[in-house]
């Protein structure tokens, strides 16, 4: 296939920047992907200086984007010709270099994504190439190298030590550490130099703030030989950096300047020597601290000094955990001066605060709520302020609580005093973090949070006519405190919560909607929910159309889907009510979610916000599928074969599992095939699930799809290109379990004639996985394979004796071995009752029925019988059920969410029980025994009395009794 043809590549990528024509654009694009030297081209447009930025940068996303998901596959193996990944290696690092800020970033994140395979024994020249390119007197190709440095070796800091991760390091410092160094020194003469070339100084500060960041690469997991023999020198550049001022730079506001990102790297690297290396660097801890005292004392409120600010708190919270070191802190004069020059300060609301809060609303709660401002004054002065009561609990509480009881006295005229004493109040009385799930788990015994809450905030949530800031103290402080309040108490204040809602002002109601969620969400210590069903189902319907209508206000598809909080209430609702949402206006429900679904498929661009829309619509699935009142199937049907065929592919993973979940729930099978058909034809074309994310949620559609539209599969001839699917699957280690999914539902569904001419075929691809190093769950999946065929017996064609042909028709006298050693070996270690169920049914229908054991295999009949009694020994009972009963949602904040499948636990399915008629085993065990030995005259227990030992015996003499 010819090369893409970069003009027309280049209109593409402009394309995908319109938001009417994206989605076709990227369609497009993706046809484009499978050609030869694509990535090549896309570096061919990066490197084209004619072309707009705009083009070249949305090049330089593609190109990472395809590395990404196109460079290696999961065994490390090249998916490239290896001409092109030369290629691209030999330009990358040049293209980076040459390229703008903009651009800069997107090629490093490729070059990291690269590293990450290729890096170091793939791709040993890099290093070396990189020094070679450092410059004596240019700071932009330096800074070039030292961003693809810092991209790569930034990798290191998170992983735990290893002999291949030391190796790399060392492999890194032998050809970086002396350069790094010579080039420490080059850097701080330049900046000397050019104290008064503004734009050269720029370029020289940034070098610095990189090689900081490097050194805290190099050091994060041992010092290497060239930092520890220079320390001393490395410690006297920290010193001066950390102190450096320089008057070009004065009169910036808001952003912060050179000068102030290499101070916050400085105390970066600061926080690393303080923590790990206190050997080397506990003699200079005393002298850093007072000169982060100094930058800390001297910074303003503007938000240039933000980051600077975080990272010196950062710091002092590091010599903080340092016992020997936090001591210099333990006095009432010193812990005074701490608050007061140093917590309040930064924990007070600054005009930019209530800017935000007024017109960056949902940017304000993020940052407060959910920790994305970890980089935040009042979280880092936070962190502090428990750090130092974690070491002296009560000196501290006595010294804040001063302060409290003062600023609570001027908050009577002044609500932000209030807003200060309130956010201290927050910071002494929790101890731990606030974690998600139960809020604050364990408080300070010498505070005591409900009575501060009756005395000092509960007026500001039952009253309207305060500050909106106050009204969302009183709602966070219910919702970081809602552990510690009893179930009363949460009743009384439930409605003045929901009355919130109704709010104009969007940072009240949305908290609002937050701390009811997490309300909802609480369980007490025995694992009940400490609000029911029947606490909120006669509110239910109000609650619900408050918050539709607060999503539904801006019908735009960004402002629509903008406030995932909002959405995680309603799911939270639908998950509380369960099939009590029947009684609460289900169609006006449906139809808001319907509504909301066509507009944002318009322009997916919240994850998050559309997660919980789906899992909206998966309760409604799961707790509302078998009523009469609502039918799902056909309400749904229109608009998700829509999503798959458009496609919108931010969309495909969740509809698919929904749709899934639909069938598996129509017991009724009241689906039809003319319905079924087109999306069966749809997935059935290979390049559809080229997208990973599309296999799981896909693999089950078929699953559940195969016993709906068994006779059509038939038909239509569909069998073979199923099975080629299953083939494909199956050769991916993260796809084999779904291969399986697919390979039980043709088991199940079709006859052993039908079979037939497969069953060989597919046996060869078994064993061959078997052959190669299999995991536990490979195994396990493999033996239930064989359990299925067994276990349908003569009555569907199949059976023990049906396995064993084709499998010795493959490789002669193979069964034994596999039987013995996996088959048997695997079962016994069967943890789940639906695969112990499975193996009984299995195995008493090769007792009864198998010809190769009753003549061939007649010590395995013993072992075969043997085995079934041990399983017997604790009959495994199948519990009915869709799934789990609890219903815990995904983590979002999870660093992998959104790239790729993310499970619906709405949708989450119960084991697969393929014999869901047999609901006593027990009974049904010896009833299939005995109506065996009835019909071949006795053999059975013939082969009981000569196979089995006298303790076997009397064990199944019941069985046939």
């Amino acid at each position: 296939m010819a090369p893409p043809d970069l003009g027309s590549l280049a209109n593409l990528l402009d394309a995908t920047l319109d938001a009417h024509n994206h989605r076709r654009a990227e369609l497009q694009l993706n046809i484009e992907a499978k050609k030869e030297q694509y990535a090549s081209v896309l570096l061919n447009i990066v490197e084209n200086a004619a072309q707009p930025l705009k083009i070249r940068l949305a090049a330089a996303l593609a190109f990472k984007n395809f590395i990404r998901h196109n460079y290696v596959d999961e065994d490390g193996k090249y998916k490239l010709p290896e001409a092109e990944v030369a290629d691209i290696k030999q330009r990358l690092v040049n293209l980076m270099i040459a390229s703008p800020p903009t651009i800069q970033t997107q090629l490093g994140e490729a070059i990291s994504i690269i590293a990450d395979s290729d890096f170091w024994e793939r791709w040993t020249t890099l290093v070396s190439d990189l020094v070679n390119l450092l410059s004596e007197t240019d700071p932009k190709v330096n800074n070039g190298v030292l961003e693809v440095a810092h991209s790569i070796f930034v990798r290191w800091r998170p992983l735990f030590s290893s002999n291949e991760l030391n190796t790399e390091i060392l492999h890194v410092v032998g050809g970086f550490g002396q350069a790094f160094i010579h080039l420490l020194g080059l850097a701080d003469r330049q900046i000397e130099a050019n104290k008064n070339n503004e734009q050269a100084l720029k370029g020289w500060l940034e070098t610095m703030s990189l090689l900081f960041r490097i050194l805290y690469d190099l050091s994060c997991q041992d010092l290497p030989a060239p930092i520890e023999s220079n320390l001393q020198d490395i410690v006297l550049i920290l010193e001066k950096y950390l102190a450096y001022n320089n008057p070009i730079f004065d009169g910036e506001e808001d952003e912060a300047t050179p000068v102030e990102t290499l101070k916050a790297d400085v105390c970066d690297a600061l926080q690393l020597f303080a923590t790990k290396y206190d050997d080397d660097f506990g003699p200079h801890i005393q002298m850093f601290t007072l000169n982060v005292w100094n930058v800390l004392s001297a910074v303003g409120p503007q938000r240039r000094y933000d980051i600077l600010t975080s990272k010196a708190l950062q710091f002092l919270t590091a010599v903080a955990s340092v016992p020997r070191h936090a001591e210099n802190f333990n006095s009432a004069e010193t812990l005074n001066q701490i608050v007061e020059k140093v917590i309040i300060p930064n924990v007070t609301l600054r005009e930019s605060d209530i800017e935000m809060f007024e017109d960056e609303p949902i940017e304000f709660i993020r940052r407060d709520l959910e920790g994305s401002d970890t980089d935040s004054r009042r979280r880092a002065a936070t962190d502090f302020l428990r750090k130092l009561l974690e070491n002296f609990e009560t000196l501290v509480t006595n010294v804040v609580q001063t302060f409290i009881g003062s600023y609570l006295q001027a908050g009577k005229t002044d609500w932000k005093a209030k807003d200060t004493a309130v956010y201290l109040f927050l910071a002494i009385a929790a101890k731990g973090v606030v974690t998600a799930a139960q809020g604050v788990k364990t408080v300070n015994s010498h505070v005591n949070v409900i009575q501060f809450f009756s005395d000092h905030i509960a007026q500001d949530l039952l009253n309207s006519n305060v500050q909106a800031i106050a009204e969302v103290d009183a709602i966070k402080y219910l919702h970081d405190f809602r552990s510690q309040l009893s179930r009363d108490q949460w009743l009384s204040v439930l409605e003045p919560l929901v009355k919130k809602l109704g709010s104009n002002n969007y940072v009240v109601h949305t908290y609002a909607a937050i701390a009811i969620e997490r309300v909802l969400f609480l369980t007490d210590d025995n694992g009940q929910h400490v609000i029911t069903r029947a606490d909120i189902k006669g509110s239910a319907q109000l609650l619900l159309e408050h918050l539709f209508t607060l999503i539904e206000s801006d019908p735009s598809a960004s402002k629509l889907q903008e406030n995932e909080f909002l959405m995680r209430c309603i799911m939270r609702v639908l998950i509380v009510l369960k099939d009590g949402i029947l009684e609460c206006g289900i169609d006006s429900v449906l139809n808001h979610l319907i509504t909301i679904t066509r507009l944002i498929k318009q322009n997916p661009s919240n994850p998050r916000f559309y997660y919980y829309h789906f899992e909206a619509i998966g309760a409604l699935v799961r707790f509302c599928s078998g009523s009469t009142q609502v039918n799902l199937l056909d309400d749904l049907w229109e608009l998700f074969s829509e999503i798959i065929t458009e496609p919108v592919t931010e969309f495909s993973p969740y509809v698919f599992q929904i749709f899934s979940a639909l069938l598996e729930l129509d017991s009724a099978n009241t689906v039809t095939a003319g319905r079924l058909q087109p999306v069966l034809v749809y997935i059935l074309d290979i390049s559809k699930w080229e997208t990973r994310g599309n296999v799981p949620p896909m693999a089950r559609f078929i699953s559940a799809i195969v016993p709906k539209l068994t006779a059509q599969i038939k038909a239509e001839n569909q069998l073979l290109p199923i099975l080629t699917i299953f083939q494909n699957l199956l050769a991916g280690k993260k796809t084999e379990q779904n291969a399986f999914d697919i390979l039980e539902a043709i088991i199940a569904s079709f006859t052993g004639a039908e079979l037939e001419q497969y069953l060989g075929q597919i046996i060869t691809l078994v064993f061959a996985k078997l052959s190669a190093n299999p995991t536990d769950s490979l195994k396990s999946r493999v033996v239930r394979f064989y359990h299925l065929v067994s276990a349908r017996g003569t009555g569907a064609g199949m059976g023990a004796d049906y396995f064993i042909k084709h499998a010795e028709i493959v490789q002669a006298n193979v069964f034994t071995p596999f039987y013995l050693t996996v088959v048997l070996t695997t079962t016994s270690q069967f943890a789940r009752p639906v695969d112990r169920k499975l193996g009984v049914i299995s195995y008493t229908r090769t007792l009864c029925d198998s010809q190769a054991f009753a003549t061939r295999y007649m010590k395995g009949w013993g072992f075969t019988c043997n085995h079934l009694l041990d399983l017997l020994k604790n009959p495994p009972q199948v519990a009915a059920g869709f799934g789990d009963e609890i219903v815990n949602e995904a983590d979002v904040d999870d660093i992998g969410f959104g790239i790729g499948f993310t499970p619906l636990n709405t949708c989450k399915r119960g084991p697969r029980d393929d014999f869901p008629d047999v609901p006593n085993v027990n009974e049904w065990v010896s009833a299939y025994m005995k109506a065996a030995n009835q019909r071949t005259g006795g053999a059975i227990g013939t082969y009981i009395n000569d196979r089995l030992s006298p303790d076997a015996k009397a064990v199944l003499a019941p069985y046939l009794a």
